[in-house]
């Protein structure tokens, strides 16, 4: 379980293919300095597991399914990746809960500056528009966001808008998403659990 709320931005620096998957080693430094072997990360919003430890690099296997839901498909080497520990019972939740299992690739449709923010436009696939509401969470890339507009039902192509501080533009990989960037979503899993619950009673 994560909170979205992002501790450093690490960098991808090998990527070996495998068969069905593919093995990462990402360069950090926060989020290792008590990491165990086994431990979870989240990379841009995907819960990977630790697999080796050594120089301030860490490794994972990331699976085929993984790589084919997420944008992680498509990371190369020198890739700059948010990166989050999982929450202890003494850390504070900052954000809202985060599983680290990615609903869809969404894609940034428009920045808009502002004075103090950005607005980002982006679009989602279409069954997952349901579940997003306007002022609730969603994580993008692993960072957790308010909701700040959403289209309406009858709009063809379903979108969100986000407005970004300064702090997460500056902090996140979220500052050098540009229009057409694909970008991790995942929705608040409250919301499919109430939907799951409803289908079961009727």
């Amino acid at each position: 379980m994560f909170t979205g709320i992002v501790e450093e931005v690490g960098t991808l620096v090998v990527r070996e293919e495998q068969t069905d998957a593919a093995r990462m080693e990402i360069r950090a430094h926060k989020v290792l300095q008590d990491v165990a072997l086994g431990d979870s990360i989240s990379v841009n919003g995907v819960c990977l597991t630790v697999t080796d430890v050594r120089d301030g690099v860490w490794s994972t296997d990331v699976m085929a399914e993984t790589l084919r839901r997420s944008s992680l498909g498509k990371a190369d080497e020198g890739t700059r990746v948010n990166l989050e520990r999982a929450v202890t019972a003494h850390t504070r939740l900052g954000g809202h809960m985060v599983q680290g299992h990615v609903d869809g690739v969404g894609t940034v449709l428009t920045r808009e500056p502002s004075t103090h923010w950005e607005v980002f436009r982006i679009a989602l696939p279409a069954g997952l528009a349901r579940y997003v509401v306007e002022k609730g969470s969603i994580a993008v890339d692993g960072v957790s966001l308010t909701v700040s507009a959403v289209s309406a039902a009858t709009d063809p192509e379903p979108w969100f808008e986000v407005s970004l501080i300064p702090t997460t533009l500056r902090e996140t990989t979220l500052g050098t998403r540009a229009p057409g960037d694909p970008v991790n979503l995942e929705v608040d899993v409250i919301a499919k659990y109430v939907e799951r619950l409803l289908e079961a009673r009727r």
